[in-house]
């Protein structure tokens, strides 16, 4: 976590969801994904992947870029947003995520 402003400015995926910011994932091309931080944050803590913005974004690719061009270009940007997700995963239960609140307030 880091302040800008004033302002607390999440650096994993946790602390997005915690916060109800959802994550903007913008490919070179101009395309555009909002994912829910909740559903985005449990599908990393399944799979026991890092949650750390810089290395999530690795994770990333345009499908488009892929699909007409043959390569997967990793994202322009990687930012939290206020925009509704556009894209909804599977959401963790309500036991897993007051067990996830709890240890990220103690």
């Amino acid at each position: 976590m880091r302040y800008e402003d004033g302002l607390r400015i999440p650096t994993r995926l946790f602390e997005a969801a915690a916060w109800h910011y959802p994550i903007k994932v913008t490919c070179a091309c101009g395309r555009s994904a909002v994912f829910d931080p909740h559903a985005l944050w449990y599908r990393f803590e399944r799979k026991r992947w890092d949650e750390n913005f810089r290395e999530a974004r690795e994770r990333f690719y345009c499908r488009e870029c892929w699909r007409t061009k043959g390569r997967k270009l990793r994202p322009a940007k990687f930012e939290t947003c206020r925009e509704e997700p556009t894209i909804h995963l599977p959401m963790p239960d309500e036991r897993e995520w007051k067990r996830a609140i709890n240890r990220f307030r103690s």
